[in-house]
């Protein structure tokens, strides 16, 4: 079992939970796919719809189906991914969170990068290159690119089709997010020749090249952000 992990015997809701996610594998659904609807998964299951409904709500809990108001079921995008899976959000010292994300995003992505580019299909590529150019758009307009930057590097840890590593995803998300929201200034012009050499790198199937031009982005916006922590700290105290 997934998450009944203790000696208790399951209720029968947690019993149709674990065997609708038995369905979802055996049907190989992808995230977004509907599902059968309460009825037919009632019939399915051999349960009644109350104890389908119950079901269901746990899987919503774990986000393993979102329950779209006169749509029906889905398979979720998250894949079972919480939104804040390691309690970012809750952490009190956000500098020390920001150095501990750049050093796990610095163990985390290179490698990642060198996979994508042994493993994009041709699809993956079109949809990188998409992200590439939102975010290319943004800098021109020297506009906020960091919602789109977060999805960049969401679709090359997908590209890798290492599905550990794609549920690493909301890890690197969030780092880019902090990140962002704690350095002192933006930075435009490295950023894009950056993810430009990423890309190219990943296109052409370079592994190691992928790697080494994620590790300098990264390196690079670590250094920028420890130069910018150095800055705060040498600044006058305001009187």
């Amino acid at each position: 079992m997934d998450k009944y992990t203790d000696s208790r015997p399951l209720t029968r809701s947690e019993q149709a939970a674990e065997e609708l996610i038995g369905l979802i594998r055996k049907k190989n659904y992808a995230p977004g796919d509907k599902l059968p609807t309460e009825t037919e998964l009632s019939e399915i299951l051999q349960a009644g719809r109350n104890t389908v409904r119950e079901a269901l709500r746990i899987l919503v809990s774990r986000n393993i189906v979102v329950i779209r108001q006169g749509s029906g079921i889905f398979l979720s995008e998250k894949q079972g991914v919480a939104d804040d899976p390691f309690g970012f959000s809750l952490a009190g010292n956000h500098e020390k969170l920001t150095r501990d994300l750049i050093q796990i995003r610095l163990m985390l992505e290179p490698p990642i990068a060198a996979l994508a580019a042994q493993n994009a299909t041709k699809e993956d590529l079109q949809k990188l290159e998409d992200l590439l150019l939102e975010v290319e758009t943004l800098i021109a307009r020297r506009a906020d690119y960091a919602k789109a930057d977060i999805r960049f590097h969401e679709q090359i840890a997908n590209c890798s089709h290492n599905s550990v590593m794609s549920n690493l995803v909301p890890v690197i998300g969030k780092g880019i997010a902090v990140f962002a929201r704690e350095v002192e200034s933006t930075e435009y012009e490295q950023t894009l020749l950056s993810h430009r050499a990423i890309f190219k790198a990943v296109k052409e199937g370079r592994g190691v090249d992928a790697q080494q031009a994620m590790y300098f982005h990264l390196l690079y916006n670590e250094n920028r952000y420890i130069e910018g922590q150095n800055n705060i700290t040498k600044r006058p105290p305001v009187t």
